[in-house]
């Protein structure tokens, strides 16, 4: 039987291609350079939103799905980066893919449709399972505009931590003084450990922004491999791409409020539609994904409105994809996202 994401995205190909077929915001570079990054990049979205128990007026699921055809040359890592997306979501949503070499003339899926984790809509906001920061400020009552952008965490072994923080600092060109225990992983693997490395070097991993945390020896920062940007690389901390952090470093006033989130299951509406978006448990801490999206569901006082089969096959899929999981007898709506600006 096909799977529900496979005809999802027939669905919204279909819709895509009677339309002519898009290649992604702005003009893309003819080569792919950190130079070409930063002069045609698209701006990062912002999207006007609201957090309500109420089906009928909740719009807590921004973006929308796009598709890519791959040009020669083209790999996922650039054709991530470029959208702004990380390079775990891209294989999740494009399983089976050769992320370095996808063939050309293939259709891909840009996963730019997301739902918002379930949290207050204020401040900074690091999803830890789908490796992606929200950036929230308020509006007027009841909304609030937020801004997106992937990011890279902790390793397996250098886990990113859970939990609440503020900004306390701002640096740019940032030294980067290494820890004791980085200097002596360094040296167990014939690495020369320098006590630091000075800013705004190719040789810094920190690249030429970071927002030092109130949680000890942590940074949202930029990156020097921005290729791990949506991968499990650093020793804790958050990596951007080096335009996001750019872009996000003066956006954010020193003593902005921030949390770690840990949500592999996330439940949002729009338009009156319910959708599921379920990302990989990357650090094994939130067993039974599919009583999850069931207390999500309840807690809203959705659960009856949402079709069980097609939540239970969203869980096991976990694509990382928004998708429409409504009890009815339509196909996913296609709509235009009316309360963005």
């Amino acid at each position: 039987m096909k799977s529900l994401q496979s005809f999802v995205w027939n669905v919204l190909l279909v819709g895509v291609c009677a339309a002519g077929m898009p290649r992604g915001a702005g003009a893309l570079p003819e080569a792919w350079s950190d130079e070409a990054f930063h002069a045609n990049r698209p701006e990062p979205r912002f999207h006007l939103v609201r957090h309500s128990r109420d089906l009928a007026t909740a719009h807590t699921v921004i973006g929308e799905p796009t598709f890519y055809e791959v040009r020669p040359a083209d790999t996922l890592l650039d054709v991530a980066r470029y959208h702004g997306l990380g390079q775990t979501e891209m294989v999740e949503a494009n399983p089976g893919l050769d992320r370095f070499g996808p063939p050309q003339g293939q259709v891909i899926m840009l996963p730019t449709q997301r739902v918002l984790p379930d949290t207050e809509y204020d401040g900074i906001k690091i999803n830890i399972p789908e490796m992606r920061l929200y950036y929230f400020r308020p509006s007027e009552a009841g909304t609030a505009i937020v801004t997106t952008f992937a990011v890279g965490l902790g390793r397996d072994d250098w886990r990113t931590p859970h939990g609440k923080f503020h900004v306390r600092g701002k640096t740019e060109n940032p030294t980067w003084v290494l820890p004791e225990s980085i200097k002596t992983e360094w040296r167990e693997k014939g690495k020369h450990a320098p006590n630091s490395i000075a800013g705004g070097t190719p040789e810094n991993p920190l690249g030429l922004y970071r927002m030092e945390l109130s949680i000890p020896m942590y940074a949202l920062h930029g990156t020097n491999m921005p290729w791990g940007v949506g991968m499990q690389v650093s020793h804790g901390c958050v990596r951007l791409y080096p335009e996001d952090i750019k872009r996000l470093f003066p956006l954010v006033p020193v003593g902005t409020k921030g949390e770690f989130l840990y949500q592999p299951v996330k439940v949002g509406a729009r338009d009156g539609r319910i959708y599921l978006e379920v990302h990989k448990d990357i650090y094994t801490m939130a067993p039974a994904l599919h009583r999850q999206a069931e207390a999500l569901l309840e807690a809203r006082g959705w659960r009856e409105l949402a079709d069980p089969e097609r939540v239970m096959r969203v869980v096991e899929e976990q694509s990382g994809v928004p998708i429409d999981v409504t009890l009815d007898e339509q196909e996913p709506a296609i709509k235009s996202e009316q309360f963005s600006n």
